[in-house]
């Protein structure tokens, strides 16, 4: 499993970057509109949902495929709520976001725990499974601060995740460097 993550690395990266990408245009460009918010949301669910599936094809992670491909279903359905419905609420979307960030953290603790032995920095995945089941509950608990707060949450989640993914990303890359010599190693 740690050969096939250790390849992989470059994915939790990218995943982090977008969240990154995401979370900054939230900060610098407050007066963006909800439909460019939905449909910003939209592509970044979409692609964390299409990377997740990828994952579970290349027979990724500790996880059975099943619970890859459920967690890339969901980002994908999020995504696809969001951008074949332009026209949804505020409150909805909100509802939306908190439940793909509530089913997403769970993932991603249960992923690090299986982990735990194997890779060191498993902590960064747990705590950004910590990160998404907070922000889920706190939307669903507050889901009427007002549209700019909402965004500010939004984009300093998407920071926050972000930067975790792309450490993890990098600690996987490390990994993957002390692994390839061992395995050439064995096949000489």
């Amino acid at each position: 499993m740690m050969g096939e993550l250790s390849r992989n690395w470059w994915m939790p990266v990218l995943r982090g970057v977008l969240a990154i990408v995401f979370g900054l245009l939230c900060f610098f460009a407050p007066g963006i509109s909800l439909s460019a918010l939905v449909v910003v949301f939209a592509v970044y669910a979409f692609m964390d949902g299409l990377f997740e599936i990828a994952a579970a094809m290349a027979g990724q992670g500790d996880r059975p495929w099943w619970a890859l491909v459920l967690r890339g279903i969901a980002g994908i359905v999020a995504g696809g709520i969001a951008l074949f419905w332009p026209g949804i609420t505020a409150l909805a979307l909100l509802f939306v976001i908190a439940a793909w960030a509530i089913v997403s953290g769970a993932f991603e603790i249960t992923t690090a725990i299986r982990l735990r032995r194997q890779v060191e920095g498993e902590w960064r995945l747990a705590l950004a499974g910590v990160v998404s089941l907070l922000f889920g509950f706190f939307l669903i608990m507050a889901p009427g601060r007002g549209a700019l707060a909402v965004l500010w949450l939004i984009g300093g989640y998407a920071i926050v995740m972000g930067a975790l993914l792309i450490g993890l990303g990098f600690r996987l890359r490390t990994h993957a460097h002390r692994v390839e010599p061992d395995a050439i190693g064995r096949a000489a």
